[in-house]
């Protein structure tokens, strides 16, 4: 078989690569003992380059075209191997072929979430996906510092130490472009071009272009996301009355405009919203006379003091996102600073205020919001 391989080795003198495989960035031409007949035929195709390789070093590199491997092709080979003869007989050399070709859809995303602190929500923690595409730009460079002498190189082989890089340096550039999290998603293209920029050099010491990054998603955490859906659901809602009235008018309408059996359906919804009132006026009236003192028997000349007027419930309004929303009662943004849409910087009005203030400025609301009395001298 060996005899065999040696007589074929003579006979060919066509050196060529078909790829078919989709994922191989350096193939090496197999030969017997690395012998190639001196007037061999080199083909190199688009999107491939060949690289000659002789006595462990890099002789000569050819793009695309079709090739007479002789001294005029060959120069600085011919000068690393000082023939003789003529140059009749076979030498020794290795040739790679190489995909100069564009590899797409390498996916990246972040392994652990990425902790940022934003203006708004303090600090949060960020997972991000996407992809890139890269392709061989420099043979020489990327057969020293990536393949070697490796007879068959694929792009996965290298995808964990690039993935590695993009990652890295996109959650440094993430954290240092203190773009809010809320608008994050407008500025996927100039993030993508940033990190792109931002990458390239360091693609290109391995020979590679990055051609194109993109990022394809930035994931809130669960409970930021909850948070945003309760503070939509607020700025839909607004007046919490007005609400409350236009739903039970609407069960009315229903009602009147199905005079059938399902009218019994929409009398209850409306009678369900004026019971609900009822029973919350009761409520209030019961507690209130059960916290009176109960009166003085008749015998006793002790002075009874009357009731204490009924106090005007305090509402509050904000501004959200430029929008004035309320009135709010003061349990509502007691809830509303519980689950942090209420924030320190959120803008807040009440009846005997001057104009619009921050909540932190609010003195019953400092507490809440953990501003707390400064210590005792």
């Amino acid at each position: 078989m060996a005899l065999w391989d040696k007589l074929k080795g003579e006979l060919v003198d066509v050196i060529d690569w078909l790829d078919d495989s989709g994922d191989t960035m350096v193939w090496r031409f197999p030969r017997y003992q690395n012998e190639i007949k001196y007037g061999a035929k080199l083909t190199v195709r688009e999107s491939q380059a060949a690289v000659f390789v002789s006595e462990g070093r890099i002789a000569d590199v050819f793009g695309p075209g079709l090739y007479s491997l002789n001294t005029r092709n060959l120069p600085v080979l011919t000068t690393l191997q000082k023939w003789y003869h003529g140059f009749e007989s076979p030498f020794k050399a290795e040739v790679y072929f190489l995909s100069t070709r564009n590899f797409t859809d390498i996916k990246w995303g972040t392994k652990k979430p990425i902790t940022l602190r934003d203006p708004e929500f303090g600090p949060v923690r960020l997972r991000s996906f996407g992809t890139y595409v890269v392709r061989v730009a420099d043979p020489k460079a990327f057969i020293t510092e990536i393949a070697g002498t490796e007879g068959h190189f694929t792009v996965e082989e290298i995808t964990g130490q690039l993935t590695s890089m993009v990652i890295t340096r996109f959650a440094d550039l993430l954290a240092e472009s203190k773009i809010p999290v809320l608008d994050l998603a407008a500025n996927y293209n100039e993030l993508s071009a940033w990190v792109t920029t931002k990458l390239a050099p360091e693609f290109s010491a391995y020979g590679l272009d990055l051609t194109k990054l993109l990022i394809e998603n930035i994931a809130l955490p669960k409970a930021v996301e909850e948070a945003l859906d309760k503070r939509t659901s607020m700025g839909i809602v607004g007046d919490l009355d007005a609400y409350t009235k236009f739903q039970a008018a609407n069960a009315l309408e229903k009602a009147a405009e199905n005079p059938s059996g399902d009218a019994s359906a929409g009398v209850g919804m409306g009678m369900g919203f004026a019971m609900a009132n009822q029973m919350t006026r009761t409520m209030a009236d019961q507690g209130a006379q059960a916290i009176q003192p109960s009166a003085a028997p008749a015998s006793s000349c002790a002075a009874v003091p009357p009731p204490l007027p009924a106090q005007e419930a305090i509402t509050y309004y904000l501004g959200i996102g430029g929008e004035q929303k309320g009135p709010f009662s003061r349990k509502i943004i007691d809830e509303m600073i519980r689950d942090k849409t209420l924030t320190k910087e959120t803008l807040i009005w009440r009846k005997g205020m001057d104009g619009w203030e921050k909540a932190a400025d609010v003195q019953e609301l400092r507490l809440l919001l953990g501003d707390g009395p400064p210590p005792l001298p």
